[in-house]
């Protein structure tokens, strides 16, 4: 149960020293895309904070996002993370079992009622009244109704839960849907991702503990922090990309040079996570570095939607007709603005005259 231990304390007796932990919430900071500046009021904010509970609700999934979340990395958000929260409740971490395990998050949402954590993995099946799934002779639906209606936040983590998942493909057999349409009048953090990356879901909760609401959303619920760009912009393959050199199959001469895997049904130009920067197992690396194309796990119905192996659309094959619809008109006229100018320079250079000087400033670059 939640308690109220000095934070620093608990700390230093995990041996983590202050400056590990100031250390900790600047690097935080910066994950949560903030200025240097917040450092300071996020220590602040965490040494003042009452351990916080964390009720973890498990349904239809594989556990996945939880082997995610123990993954955690320098720094060591694993031991802190366990140690600024009291986790309450977690079907695959606790130590109780039946009777037991039920009547702790019951005291725990008795104890912290309006101020607890909850967090979601998996997707919920309604069909039949949720006979599908249930824990203690609970069905998910009642027990997510329950548990959420006295937390302060809720956290859907992972696809199954954001957006139902792989249980919600066709044909959907158990009526699974995500949180969000059970919860409808409810704010819902989703940290989509099969599983999502593990900063991003310590990071999600470490928003909500420094500033005492939930991270600014986009349209389907996510963290524009984690979820504002597409891993196409920030994937490091991207020039390749940008220079119509494909990989035509997973052991040609492109695969090899590591270029694009747009042609082998890259998902990254639609797809928006973190994985380009942030990657897995302590920043090693993410599927396209690992010379596979995303899948766009992190995006609704992803699995229905397939073709995992095929291109989205035909890639680019005539540089000038790929510019303009790629990069945009803007682009386009700066790229026919310097062939013109490369092309005054062979005139002028074949007449042997002096270039002007709007000519020298309007260069190739």
């Amino acid at each position: 149960m939640a308690d109220e231990a000095d934070l620093l304390e608990r700390l230093r007796q995990q041996g983590i020293s202050r400056r590990s932990f100031l250390k900790y919430c600047a690097g935080l900071a910066s994950l949560l895309a903030l200025p240097p500046a917040m450092a300071p009021r996020i220590a602040e904010a965490l040494e003042r904070a009452r351990r916080p509970a964390v009720i973890w609700l498990s349904f239809q999934e594989c556990t996945a996002c939880t082997e995610s979340l123990t993954r955690s990395f320098s720094p060591t958000l694993e031991n802190l993370i366990f140690n600024v929260l009291s986790l309450d409740y977690h079907h695959t971490l606790q130590a109780a079992a039946g009777r037991h395990a039920e009547d702790a998050r019951r005291q725990s949402m008795e104890a912290n009622r309006g101020k607890y954590i909850l967090v979601v993995e998996g997707s919920i099946p309604v069909a039949e009244g949720g006979v599908y799934s249930t824990i203690a002779g609970i069905s998910n639906l009642d027990m997510l109704r329950e548990t959420a209606a006295g937390a302060a936040a809720i956290v859907s983590v992972g696809t199954c839960a954001a957006y139902g998942g792989l249980p919600h493909a066709r044909p959907n057999p158990t009526g699974a849907v995500p949180v969000s349409e059970i919860l409808a009048d409810r704010t819902i953090v989703n940290v989509p991702g099969c599983p999502p990356i593990p900063v991003v879901i310590s990071g999600v909760i470490a928003h909500v503990l420094t500033f005492g609401r939930v991270p600014e959303l986009d349209d389907l619920g996510r963290p524009t922090v984690f979820y504002g760009q597409t891993i196409h912009d920030r994937c490091y393959r991207r020039p390749f990309y940008d220079r119509n050199l494909f990989a035509e199959q997973f052991d040609d001469e492109g695969a090899r040079n590591g270029w694009c895997l747009y042609k082998l049904g890259c998902k990254g130009p639609t797809t928006r996570n973190a994985c380009a920067t942030e990657k897995w197992n302590q920043g090693t690396s993410f599927p396209i570095q690992s010379g596979h194309p995303c899948l766009g796990c992190s995006e609704p119905d992803f699995w229905d939607a397939g073709s995992f192996y095929q291109a989205l659309t035909a890639p680019p094959v005539d540089v000038a007709k790929w510019v303009v619809p790629a990069i945009g008109v803007g682009v386009a006229a700066g790229a026919a603005a310097g062939l013109a100018n490369r092309l005054r320079k062979a005139r002028a250079e074949r007449r042997r005259q002096p270039l002007a000087a709007d000519d020298v400033k309007g260069g190739e670059g």
